[in-house]
């Protein structure tokens, strides 16, 4: 049997954050993922998964010392935003709160490979690649998982953060129930190369049939995020790349340059929210928490604002072995990220409501709205800054 502090269940992008937070703050951390994160090569094109990373994400990958490694690989700045439907646009740019960007666009496999190449260089993480056995969470939490290399290991720990996705197994097990459901719309990814240098602008366009999307990538490269009736995303998933292409063009805005089609996919759209974050010596955090629409980006945003708050509550505050010392962080963590998760999914829900109601009269108000705020510094500027990461200015 290993001891540790903490095991953490899932190395992806926020377990593999939390881990390195937690192992920073002297921590014994144990990491349980199923598949190590493939190499970088310059040579690789650009994955299909990507994050629109803001600013707070962004101070919080450079304080775990994984920022210089991503920059080091690629990722790509945006320092423009814009927003339309019909007549009514709005747009955004750095410049006018005097901030150098927006956030960066980047692919999730090189945010997990540098989080999992500074876990590397910490004494106190071990990083297990395998296979989850069995998991007792009564009392200190217990792990068996068989490893890559055929081996059966056995983990103890005083602490268990379940960060393995919306599926979580951890949460099952933990009998914490969620309220939920899965939308009619899917998303098909397409990542393309452009007949551009590397763009600093992303947009999405509302329709009828759900928004379309431009997240520019390095060197021209680019992703291109349609939603649409989930028998419509399977029609267009499977054609060929040249009919793909004259689709896109048909429906996609004229802001689209030319481009060649590299690979395609599609992924299901998820509303989940636990109705508890933590059981016993147990927390979730991440997807395993909540899983959002991702229709303005804020997925893992979420997930890096739970572990800011969670390292903020457990820095020199805990000692992992007293259950009441740790169930009070936990309850704090609770309420201040349960909170502001439900109150995006409400934003997100009313937004994706809203755009896809075809009242004319909706619509209209709709347009107003944007061209509303199109003319409106104060408003344009606040929006600017909660999305990347501030509070609203009143």
């Amino acid at each position: 049997m290993q001891n540790y502090d903490v095991i953490v269940v899932g190395g992806g992008m926020v377990g593999a954050a939390t881990a390195v937070g937690l192992a920073q703050q002297g921590a014994s951390v144990a990491v349980v993922e199923q598949h190590q994160p493939q190499a970088f090569d310059a040579v690789q094109p650009p994955d299909l998964r990507v994050s629109a990373i803001n600013i707070e994400s962004q101070q919080l990958l450079e304080s775990l010392g994984a920022w210089s490694s991503i920059q080091s690989m690629r990722s790509c700045v945006y320092r423009r935003l814009s927003v339309w439907e019909g007549l009514g646009r709005t747009d955004f740019n750095s410049a006018d709160i005097k901030a150098s960007h927006l956030g960066h666009i980047i692919e999730n496999r090189i945010i997990q490979l540098a989080l999992h190449q500074r876990l590397a260089e910490l004494d106190n993480v071990d990083v297990l690649y395998g296979k989850i056995q069995s998991m007792s969470l009564n009392d200190l939490p217990k792990v068996t998982m068989q490893t890559t290399s055929e081996t059966e290991v056995m983990l103890q720990g005083q602490c268990l953060i379940a960060a393995d996705g919306a599926n979580s197994k951890t949460r099952q097990q933990l009998n914490i129930a969620c309220d939920g459901w899965q939308y009619a719309q899917q998303v098909l990814a397409v990542n393309v190369k452009t007949s551009m240098p590397q763009q600093d602008i992303t947009w999405q366009q509302f329709s009828a049939t759900g928004p379309m999307a431009f997240l520019p990538l390095y060197d021209g490269y680019a992703s291109l995020v349609w939603y649409h009736q989930a028998q419509d995303v399977q029609r267009l998933k499977s054609l060929p790349h040249s009919t793909l292409k004259q689709q896109i063009q048909q429906h996609f805005p004229d802001e689209l340059v030319d481009f060649d089609i590299l690979q395609v996919a599609s992924f299901p759209l998820t509303r989940l929210h636990a109705k508890h974050y933590f059981s016993g010596r147990s927390v979730l955090i991440g997807d395993a928490a909540h899983s959002i629409n991702p229709l303005a980006g804020q997925g893992v945003n979420l997930g890096f604002s739970d572990v800011k708050c969670l390292l903020s509550l457990t820095e020199g505050q805990v000692d992992y072995q007293q259950l009441s010392t740790l169930q009070q962080s936990f309850a704090q963590y609770e309420k201040q990220r349960k909170a502001d998760n439900l109150r995006m999914m409400v934003a997100m829900d009313a937004l994706y409501t809203g755009f896809s109601n075809t009242n004319p009269i909706l619509k209209l108000a709709r347009n107003a709205a944007l061209q509303l705020c199109d003319k409106s510094p104060w408003l344009k500027q606040n929006i600017m800054r909660y999305a990347i990461g501030e509070s609203f200015g009143l």
